[in-house]
């Protein structure tokens, strides 16, 4: 979580302005909140897949899955700005527009997932899903990979490893390696249902009742394991043979980024019981939705009031509404598998001049491009990432880095992101690698 974070040692390089404008961010938000960068970037405007500094430079955005469809999108803007002018009220009134979103968005999942509830982030929603998960099951514990990220609340906080050992972890809960088809081969699905029941099985031997298992189904801050369709099916057939529920996290993977699907799950041949989703779904509006089989969310929702007051406010709703009709007119599903292979492509020629790039691997938009010292070892080259991403940047075009050794360069752009953008990407990484190891 904190590998290309700027510190306060890289100060002495940045200009007047950048150094006046850190020194204040730090004095007024505190210490916790991060930026990106030894020499952090200034941003004033965005548009589709790019977005422009202070100074004017333009910059290629290959890591903000957030405003999904790109920024600033004319038809999401006209939307929000519409109904703004009408209304926007909590969630405790009738609402025409809230119903026909959810029957919409219901539409796009399996058919047994067909309750949905609306909050304002991926943090609310996974949280809210946890406590559905132990409501229905009874138990407590929940897996988690080991790099997983699922929110900042206490609760999704302490099911969240990616954010360090000084963030304590739930004394229920257990992680899980997750499965490095890397290191492990493309077969991995059947090893990852073995060491589930593992996971579980050395649970209960601590004397907790195993209620369920999280993850991000392209377990993104793991450092990017898409793995062959259906990798995930034994491993949630043994979640479910031991009573437990499956928490698909689709913040990042959902909404058409994976492109041979619409929501990350549905590569793997499995139906989750409660799926979640974050910002994404309304272009960067606080909007997220958690979404479950009836009977699984009866169990809560019977016994416990859940008031959310701007969750799925009109306004986010109507944000919403636009981002699923921009996917649909757009063709951006589609689109996402296109111009994700011809990216993996672009990257297999650098591969062949740079020994450095040890795996690449992803779906639709979203790649994960591993640097390791070398490729018989296969060792992350930690240091080395950091560098090339702090290379591209200077090159003005924006990624980060995941996995357990910071190795892995997480390219997850706006869906904006179009085939006349591959270039900048690939001289931009052809560049930033050669100046690095040099």
């Amino acid at each position: 979580m904190d590998g290309n974070s700027f510190r306060a040692e890289n100060e002495g390089g940045l200009d007047e302005s950048t150094r006046l404008m850190t020194g204040k961010r730090a004095d007024v938000l505190g210490a916790s909140y991060r930026l990106f960068y030894r020499n952090p970037v200034h941003l004033v405007r965005g548009a589709g897949a790019y977005l422009w500094d202070a100074d004017g430079h333009k910059y290629l955005d290959m890591y903000n899955n957030v405003p999904s469809i790109g920024h600033a999108h004319p038809r999401v803007v006209e939307a929000v700005t519409r109904q703004m002018k009408l209304l926007n009220t909590h969630t405790r009134y009738l609402h025409d527009s809230v119903l026909a979103y959810a029957d919409d968005v219901l539409s796009t999942l399996p058919d047994d997932i067909d309750q949905i509830m609306f909050m304002c982030t991926g943090s609310e929603a996974n949280d809210l899903a946890i406590r559905v998960a132990r409501e229905y099951t009874g138990g407590r514990g929940i897996i988690v990979s080991n790099e997983a990220y699922h929110g900042n609340t206490e609760l999704t906080s302490a099911h969240s490893p990616a954010l360090g050992s000084n963030q304590p972890q739930d004394a229920t809960s257990r992680s899980i390696q997750a499965p490095d088809t890397y290191r492990l081969g493309p077969d991995v699905g059947a090893a990852f249902a073995q060491e589930m029941q593992r996971t579980i099985n050395r649970m209960r031997e601590d004397g907790v009742a195993f209620a369920g298992f999280i993850a991000d189904s392209v377990f993104s801050s793991d450092g990017v394991f898409t793995g062959n369709p259906g990798m995930l099916a034994q491993a949630i057939d043994v979640v479910h043979a031991n009573g437990g529920v499956f928490i698909a996290d689709e913040v990042q993977p959902g909404f058409a980024r994976t492109g041979e699907s619409f929501w990350g799950f549905g590569r793997h041949d499995v139906i989750p019981d409660i799926v979640t989703m974050g910002k994404p779904m309304g272009n960067g509006m606080p909007i997220s939705g958690m979404a479950a089989r009836r009977h699984v969310l009866e169990a809560f929702s019977t016994k416990i009031p859940y008031f959310n007051t701007f969750g799925g406010n009109p306004v986010s709703i109507a944000a919403a509404q636009a981002v699923l009709d921009v996917i649909r007119d757009e063709g951006l599903q589609d689109r996402a598998m296109t111009v994700g292979n011809e990216v993996r492509r672009g990257l297999a020629d650098l591969a062949q001049r740079h020994e450095v790039i040890g795996d690449i691997r992803g779906s639709g938009q979203f790649t994960g491009l591993e640097l390791v010292l070398d490729r018989s070892s296969k060792t992350p080259a930690t240091q080395l990432a950091l560098d090339v991403v702090e290379e591209m940047r200077n090159r003005h075009v924006l990624t980060s880095v995941a996995g357990p050794g910071g190795s892995v360069l997480k390219l997850r752009p706006p869906l904006a992101f179009a085939s006349t953008d591959i270039d900048w990407l690939l001289s931009s990484i052809d560049a930033a690698i050669g100046a690095a190891t040099r």
